[in-house]
């Protein structure tokens, strides 16, 4: 950490609680007060910095009726004392970036009908640390020296999810209403709503009364996915010890050679049970083993910023090989490197699409260990590897090694570099200059038309 920011460490400090102070007043401003609210509340603080000039102006005259009009509408809200009952029907799974429409059923418990009610969805957020915003600070800072910054408005890496208010129709005294809501998923993740907030305004209109129901539920939302044109991925079957059994879960190759004595291991599935019986001891069916394809899906973790813009596109291009690849009938492994090293096999029965999306949906960055713990990873699976799909979020010294290794093995090799949006002209290709076919680069911001171009 540069020696600049300690000096200013009791600076940052103060940033940050004034951040999060401003965050909850934010917050809590928007549900309780309404536009016509906040625009009064605005014009109300503005005629209060001009009020004490009386000589030159009237705005005291202006501040004294919008503040009584607020004080007003504040206690209004203190009557509002209904009672409800709500349940969520939220589905299990949610894509980054794509609404996710959802019902609540809204019960009125009160002996009247209920008129002019807004529902409004509590997230279960907390707000960072002082170390994750801090970490989030320096990375923005060193990303602005640099001059790798990102195209476009870019978002706060701790929202996450844009909420939408819901108008409730009139609610009849004991009735149930089914309300659909919507909200939209920023990021991937576990998406915990805390609860469920019923908001009555004043009469008028300016601030509104609530009620707060806890409904503690979590959906997780995947990464999101791109479309990818037919792929002829190269690579040919290789031998896979213990054949079918590590590809599908319906057993070993249906191609039976002999009976043979039970060893510790063998699956009970497996035991013949008409030789137990005549040779008094276990004895079991053996199968051929199979050659089959298997690719390894390399996904690099191995970037400094917390919150890389990269290394989101680089999870949805995992995702969107993910959800093809083994509709190929062929194995995939997921391999990437976080607290520690992973692989995880998809295809041929072994596990679904979905169950590789639930886990890219939870991968985040690595900066303890060094780009060679993936190195190691590939290496200790490279003898049942058909080729490799590799995803990276630079193309340095250390990656191409590992790429010119991996052909040097005659292992076909298809890369995928993602850079910030303009860095991708006059990238040397390195150890792929000879196959410009299966070296890309894919732009922030431009990765779903760098992925349709893909042969």
């Amino acid at each position: 950490m540069p020696r600049l920011w300690f000096s200013m460490r009791p600076f940052f400090k103060t940033v940050y609680y004034s951040y999060r102070f401003f965050s909850v007043f934010r917050q809590w401003g928007s549900r309780r007060f309404t536009r016509a609210g906040l625009a009064v509340l605005s014009a109300a603080v503005l005629a209060g910095i001009l009020g004490p000039d009386t000589d030159n102006n009237v705005a005291y005259q202006g501040f004294t009726l919008l503040f009584l009009l607020l004080a007003v509408a504040v206690c209004f809200s203190w009557f509002f004392k209904a009672r409800f009952s709500v349940t969520r029907l939220l589905p299990q799974f949610g894509t980054a970036g794509s609404p996710l429409v959802y019902t609540v059923l809204l019960k009125n418990l009160m002996p009247k009908t209920q008129r002019g009610l807004v529902l409004l969805e509590n997230l279960s957020q907390p707000r960072p640390t002082y170390q994750e915003w801090l970490a989030m600070q320096l990375a923005d800072e060193k990303q602005a020296r640099s001059f790798r910054i990102s195209s476009g408005r870019r978002r706060s890496p701790f929202q996450s999810a844009k909420l939408k208010e819901v108008e409730v129709p009139a609610a009849p005294a004991g009735q149930e209403l089914a309300l659909r809501c919507e909200m939209l998923p920023l990021r991937r993740g576990a998406l915990r709503l805390a609860g469920v907030t019923v908001a009555r305004p004043d009469p008028f209109g300016l601030f509104r009364a609530l009620v707060k129901l806890p409904l503690p539920q979590t959906t997780l939302i995947l990464p999101r996915r791109y479309p990818l044109p037919p792929l002829a991925l190269p690579g040919t079957m290789k031998y896979q010890e213990g054949g079918v059994a590590l590809a599908s879960n319906v057993g070993q190759s249906e191609e039976f050679i002999a009976l043979r004595d039970y060893r510790q291991g063998d699956p009970l599935r497996h035991i013949h049970w008409r030789s137990w019986a005549k040779a008094g001891k276990p004895v079991v069916k053996e199968f051929e083993d199979e050659f089959f394809v298997r690719h390894a899906l390399v996904l690099d973790t191995f970037i400094e910023h917390p919150h890389s813009d990269a290394f989101e596109e680089a999870v949805s291009v995992a995702a969107s090989f993910a959800c093809t690849i083994p509709a190929q009938e062929s194995l995939l492994d997921l391999l990437f490197v976080g607290p520690k090293s992973y692989c995880f096999t998809a295809g041929r029965g072994l596990a679904h699409a979905d169950q590789i999306l639930e886990i890219l949906a939870s991968v985040q960055v690595c900066r303890e260990l060094p780009f060679q713990t993936l190195e190691h990873l590939v290496m200790s699976h490279i003898d049942v590897l058909s080729g490799c799909i590799c995803i990276f979020l630079l193309w340095d010294e250390p990656r191409q090694k590992f790429v010119q290794k991996l052909l040097r093995l005659c292992v076909p090799v298809m890369v995928l570099v993602i850079v910030e949006s303009g860095k991708g002209k006059g990238l040397d290709p390195g150890p792929m200059r000879e196959q410009p076919e299966s070296f890309h680069i894919l732009e922030v911001g431009r990765v779903a038309e760098g992925l349709g171009q893909l042969k």
